[in-house]
């Protein structure tokens, strides 16, 4: 007689086997690790300062192709949140009350490569009788910062040129190392080009005859081809021409400083301000400074 088989533990009684009774790990932990992953990149991508940086790399990168495209010849200053034609070595800025109380030690101490700022203009007044709320405190405090600084007056086409210049040279003396006094034309106020002009070149000799050196004209460049091209030629300009690749070219004028943004960012000041650059060397610069 044949003794029968012996059932193993995991067989039942028909012979069939059983499933394991091995439990299988429990994936909850992993699902929990990975929500709070998910949760804390989530907080992070909609905190206000990653948001506010995200938003303002891509707004720089949105300004930069849309003013500027490809040029080979400018070089993007995160610092001063501009690019900056690579051709200047002399760097400056242009302010007034619209850039509120300065801080001209940290605008001094700001330098990014070697690109710093090394002169401000300063609007002095406006017209026959206004004056810079913030002119006084940003002459004395720029200069004391190592800042060279000029004043610069609004001129008011309307009014009389010769009363202007007089008013200006009230409230301001440029001294020997000061850049010389910049006149800022920028519309005919409802005027003819002719009565502008006349009245201009009244200011312009007027400061030319009563303080130490020859004034120079700041206009955009198209208001100087419409409106003064041919007729100051014994004077130089301070050019507006911004998001461009250069002031080089055909353009029939002598100019010193070139304003090529205006909306640079500078330690110190609190809103966006004018850059400029000088058209040459150190050596070129300390020949128009203010000599006695």
């Amino acid at each position: 007689m044949v003794a029968p088989k012996k059932r193993t533990s995991f067989q039942s009684k028909t012979g069939t086997k059983r499933k394991s009774t091995v439990r299988k790990k429990s994936s909850q932990p992993f699902l929990i690790r990975s929500k709070i992953i998910f949760i804390a990149i989530l907080l992070v991508l909609l905190s206000p300062f990653y948001y506010g940086y995200v938003l303002r790399l891509f707004s720089t990168c949105l300004h930069w192709i849309k003013d500027y495209g490809y040029h080979p010849h400018y070089h993007l200053y995160k610092g001063f949140h501009i690019p900056i034609p690579d051709k200047y070595s002399i760097h400056g800025i242009d302010v007034s009350f619209y850039q509120g109380q300065i801080d001209w030690q940290m605008v001094k101490r700001m330098h990014e490569d070697s690109v710093h700022i090394t002169f401000a203009y300063i609007k002095a007044t406006e017209g026959i009788a206004q004056v810079d709320p913030y002119f006084q405190r940003n002459w004395h405090e720029a200069a004391k910062a190592g800042i060279i600084c000029g004043p610069y007056h609004y001129f008011r086409p309307e009014k009389n040129g010769k009363w202007q210049a007089r008013f200006l040279l009230q409230n301001v003396n440029p001294e020997t190392g000061d850049l010389p006094i910049a006149v800022d034309i920028e519309e005919l106020d409802g005027v003819s080009p002719e009565k502008m002009r006349a009245e201009l070149t009244q200011f312009l000799k007027y400061i030319s005859a009563h303080s130490e050196s020859k004034p120079i004209i700041y206009a955009g460049l198209k208001f100087y081809k419409q409106n003064l091209a041919g007729y100051f030629n014994n004077y130089t300009f301070w050019l507006a021409h911004y998001y461009e690749e250069s002031l080089d070219g055909d353009h029939g004028v002598k100019w010193v400083f070139w304003q090529h943004n205006d909306k640079g960012r500078v330690n110190g000041i609190n809103h966006v301000v004018d850059f400029d650059a000088f058209n040459g060397d150190s050596i070129a610069f300390k020949k128009l400074l203010i000599k006695k």
